[in-house]
């Protein structure tokens, strides 16, 4: 896809209508499955954390259990930590890191935090590799009261009694090439906008938000997936994805104007993950432990440090 060549559906100049939605949705193909490759390795965290529906998305028939595993000895005196992944579905370290994190660190961090972790908000996207839910609406804009977005919503509902009480979020995301060659080229077709093409950056980076950017907090993240993968440098024009680099490896989102995950709460640490799966430098193994060093490092800078 490129600036000149206009997306498959669609108008140019037109925002799509509900003809338009179920031409794209008849594009989208299931590349893999949910019930195979994450509800085995929940229903396997059962023996160490409580596993509780939060909710369903269903589209055509098809019906999409989503999970959130809770820290089986919930303490009202510790600090809680929220972990998001698969916000958008075709991000896979994002929903791996978050299993893998469970699997690997839960345990250990059983009497030290609560853990609230969702690794898969998005299935229906994640079988079909997908930015989008069945709708084409973007999760990543729509956590907020009233959002439009099903799987957005049941996360509001889900975190909504824990408001106030949770002192981190962490939400694992990928920057991919498809980002520039697929997304946003539907994006803009999909709002009657003409497409600008950009640029993907090499390497892993965070996104702050921008009225609590947090930074010591941030950079003790970046260091510690410094040793896991490498950082995406700033652009010419010292950016990344169209924003001001303020710290190696760190740019800033206003989180809850745009409705990003990482706005979900009032948590006072917030931060989302970036990782670039399709570097020649980084495998996809390294892209789940970047994940994974992400959120260790974030516990251990924003919730342990300080008690």
């Amino acid at each position: 896809m490129t600036a000149t060549s206009p997306y498959p559906i669609g108008t140019p100049g037109q925002p799509w209508g509900d003809a338009e939605r179920v031409a794209w949705r008849a594009r989208q193909r299931v590349q893999r499955r949910y019930a195979e490759d994450v509800l085995p390795r929940i229903e396997a965290l059962r023996a160490t954390f409580d596993v509780a529906e939060y909710g369903r998305v269903v589209s055509e028939g098809e019906t999409f259990p989503l999970f959130a595993l809770r820290s089986r000895d919930w303490n009202d005196a510790l600090p809680t930590v929220l972990v998001t992944g698969g916000v958008h579905g075709y991000e896979t370290s994002g929903v791996h890191g978050a299993l893998a994190f469970l699997e690997r660190h839960g345990a250990a961090y059983a009497s030290r935090v609560n853990l609230l972790v969702a690794p898969c908000i998005s299935p229906w996207a994640y079988e079909r590799v997908q930015r989008w839910n069945a709708e084409a609406i973007d999760p990543n804009r729509n956590f907020r009261s009233g959002s439009p977005c099903a799987e957005s919503a049941a996360m509001v509902a889900l975190v909504a009694p824990l408001q106030g009480r949770i002192r981190l979020h962490i939400d694992l995301h990928e920057t991919t090439d498809s980002d520039e060659n697929e997304f946003r080229p539907a994006l803009a077709a999909r709002d009657g906008k003409p497409f600008s093409p950009g640029e993907i950056p090499d390497g892993f980076y965070l996104v702050g938000d921008t009225p609590n950017p947090q930074l010591d907090f941030q950079r003790h993240v970046v260091d510690a997936v410094a040793k896991v993968t490498h950082i995406a440098p700033a652009d010419a024009k010292g950016q990344i994805i169209g924003s001001d680099v303020i710290s190696p490896g760190v740019i800033l989102y206003p989180f809850k104007a745009l409705g990003l995950c990482a706005g979900l709460t009032d948590a006072p640490y917030t931060t989302t993950t970036e990782v670039y799966p399709d570097s020649p430098r980084a495998t996809p193994e390294q892209c789940v432990e970047a994940q994974v060093a992400s959120v260790v490092a974030a516990i251990d800078a924003a919730v342990l440090a300080a008690s």
